[in-house]
């Protein structure tokens, strides 16, 4: 004996009372098409099994069907009732033996209430419509079986479906039972992971009050989700269907679960306005041979007495309920549709919006180029702002601002990186133009001051001055002046170890140089004293020793520096964001300030030396010219260090420029532009009795 529980009747919300105590069950009414359609499929296996003498050779299959009302407490009544035998067997009446199996439910709620009871029992309960992912538990339900898929399979395509067509922000409707329930949390869990926003959940079921109904609607109708999932069955649908079609609610797209997306209900002119082109996956079918021709026999004058076979004939002829009637393209009607494959309505989606395009339904629309999302507090993660990327990052194709590569800026769109400006001290910039000036005219100054010692090396002024030191200072300081356009340009590997090796070089050249004039001038005046025979240890010789040694020094440590830690250029961001300032780095900072130590070594020396000897007794007293000179290059170069530490991009290297040039016009101007004074413009003191000076020829 096989079981079998359908809802046949379809559940009302009124109630029955029988005495005091008992609950009241609930009254059945109506007649649902559909279930009793799975009920003659039930009787049409059994009696092909039957009438096979292999398949069950020796064994008669007899059924007995009840009537749940779709209802779990009316469904556990009738397992109960199937399930048990007779307390007393009257032996005259034929003997109904307990069910061996039961086919039993449609909906998950009554599956639950069964499988749960029948269970412990180990009565194999096989069910054809129940798809809560909640019955695949084992433990609990042990002897459950169902021929249809699992909801946790339905929930994940669903929800591949929506990201299919980019919806993002979509509503949900669940019944308020076991399938609705278990079923929008498993899409939800799903949709989750591609990133889709749920705006809400209504819950509803066919027994809610119509307030309960409206207040699902008016949610609809106040959210500005274009795609609503309804994981409900047919029954529990229906009246908020009727509800939605009464208020005009349309430019909806709505995705259905297999309880209702191929049912009769929404496919009527009347429901089809408002839910035309549902999308949904419904199950897999397969063609039963002989099943149209059995369904086609059902008679009421064959057996007056089979259940519900009045009551579906009743409704086949009466036009009472002209939606039975509505036919497939086909032309046969829904019930006796026995094919396996949908029809071919299904090849074109009948989309809800305008010009049959793929509504779209996102909270926010896709942040343009430049722009990233910015979360809205409280609200879903579909729902944000779009606000413009930072300085130095873009956006184009992805919903976070990226960051340029360094060498990269964005651009005033914040949608692309375009390289950044390249700046370094050129020629053709008014500060290197002047810089070019300045140092041509100061090398073109010292090659003319080179010209006139040559012309005029005979004269006293000349001869005072010691001639050879005097030439060996011109040449070194024209190499000064020339040392600037090392700086200006591109850097590359050879000027920037050139720039810094040359201007170290030329001007401890320069200061060896003058440090040589200050020794000869001081021993000149010792040589005055009796018995001093300073002067005579001191001369040309020992001036070319000096000059020479000092300056090797200054070789050695540049040597030193271009083989351990040479200069090199080097790209540097930190100044500007939008420029890339190219420079020399030193290399090595300690032998840069020991190039620079070494030369203010030298130029103390000479200051002191200088400033000992600045009261002696001469009209043409070359130490003051020295010590004034030598003022004037210690104050550039102690100004020089934190303005070079402190300029930022190309104008560390014009400091620098600047310190070169200063020192080296003040050099030049404090030593020998009194000497060209009198060379040029009073050549009458160019006398070796003026330059002695009159308290020399006194003593003389």
């Amino acid at each position: 004996m096989i079981g079998g529980i359908f809802p046949v009747s379809k559940k009302d919300m009124s109630a029955t009372w029988t005495f005091e105590g008992e609950p009241p069950r609930v009254k059945c009414a109506g007649f649902y098409m559909r279930a009793f359609r799975w009920t003659q499929v039930m009787i049409f296996a059994i009696e092909e099994i039957n009438n096979d003498p292999v398949v069950l050779p020796n064994i008669s299959l007899g059924y007995r069907i009840l009537n749940s009302c779709a209802s779990p407490t009316n469904a556990l009544r009738a397992a109960l009732t199937l399930a048990s035998r007779p307390e007393e067997i009257d032996l005259a009446s034929p003997c109904l033996p307990a069910i061996s199996a039961l086919i039993a439910e449609s909906g998950s709620s009554q599956s639950l209430a069964v499988a749960g009871t029948l269970g412990p029992f180990q009565v194999p309960i096989v069910s054809y419509f129940s798809t809560c992912a909640c019955l695949s538990d084992r433990a609990k339900y042990p002897s459950f079986f169902r021929t249809i898929p699992s909801d946790y399979f339905q929930a994940k395509a669903l929800a591949a479906l929506v990201k299919h067509f980019g919806w993002q922000w979509i509503g949900a409707i669940q019944s308020d039972n076991d399938y609705g329930r278990n079923g929008i949390l498993a899409f939800i869990q799903e949709v989750k992971k591609l990133g889709v926003c749920v705006a809400f959940v209504g819950t509803i079921l066919r027994t809610y009050s119509k307030d309960k109904i409206l207040d699902v609607v008016e949610m609809i109708k106040q959210s500005t989700v274009r795609v609503i999932l309804a994981f409900v069955p047919e029954g529990d649908f229906y009246p908020l269907m009727k509800e939605v079609v009464k208020q005009n609610i349309t430019g909806i797209q709505w995705i259905g679960s297999e309880a209702w997306i191929t049912a009769i209900q929404p496919s009527t002119p009347e429901i089809y306005q408002a839910f035309g082109g549902a999308l949904g996956f419904v199950v897999q079918k397969m063609a039963i041979p002989n099943l149209k021709q059995f369904l086609t026999g059902i008679s009421p004058y064959t057996d007056p007495s089979a259940t519900f076979v009045r009551d579906f004939w009743e409704i086949m002829v009466t036009d009472q309920l002209k939606r039975v009637n509505f036919r497939n393209q086909f032309g046969d009607n829904v019930f006796f549709d026995v094919n396996g494959d949908p029809p071919a309505s299904y090849d074109i989606i009948n989309w809800q919006l305008i010009d049959g395009q793929v509504p779209t339904s996102v909270c926010s629309n896709v942040c343009p180029a430049g722009t990233r999302k910015a979360q809205i507090k409280g609200k879903p993660t579909c729902c944000f702002d779009c606000i413009t990327c930072a300085d130095g990052t873009i956006a184009n194709s992805t919903a976070d601002c990226t960051p340029c590569p360094q060498e990269y800026w964005s651009n005033e769109s914040k949608d692309e990186c375009i390289p950044k400006m390249i700046e370094f001290l050129t020629y053709h910039e008014p500060m290197g133009i002047a810089i070019t000036i300045v140092s041509l005219l100061g090398a073109s100054l010292t090659l003319a001051t080179m010209m006139v010692f040559l012309c005029y090396r005979e004269t006293p002024v000349i001869k005072a001055s010691n001639s050879e030191l005097s030439c060996f200072l011109l040449f070194s300081l024209f190499l000064c002046f020339l040392c600037p356009l090392t700086f200006l340009g591109r850097p590359t590997v050879w000027t920037c170890m050139l720039r810094h090796t040359a201007f170290g070089v030329t001007f401890a050249l320069c200061i060896s140089c003058v440090l040589g004039k200050t020794i000869v001038v001081v021993t000149a005046f010792k040589a005055t004293i009796p018995g001093n025979k300073v002067a005579g240890k001191f001369g040309p010789a020992q001036q070319r020793i000096i000059v020479c040694f000092c300056t090797l020094v200054q070789i050695v440590i540049c040597v030193l520096w271009l083989n351990l830690k040479p200069p090199f250029p080097d790209m540097v961001f930190k100044y500007s964001n939008k420029k890339i300032i190219l420079e020399c780095n030193t290399g090595s900072e300690a032998a840069f300030y020991a190039v620079l130590g070494y030369i203010g070594i030298l130029a103390i020396i000479c200051l002191v030396l200088a400033f000992l000897a600045r009261k002696l007794p001469d009209n043409f007293n070359e130490a003051k010219f020295i010590t004034f000179s030598m003022l004037i290059f210690c104050a550039v170069w102690v100004t020089f260090i934190p303005a070079y530490v402190s300029s930022p991009g190309k104008f560390t290297v014009a400091v620098e420029i600047f310190a070169i040039l200063s020192s080296a016009i003040g050099l030049l101007l404090s030593i020998f532009a009194p000497k060209c004074y009198i060379i040029l413009i009073k050549p009458k003191k160019n006398t070796k009795k003026h330059v002695m000076g009159k308290t020399v020829h006194k003593n003389i």
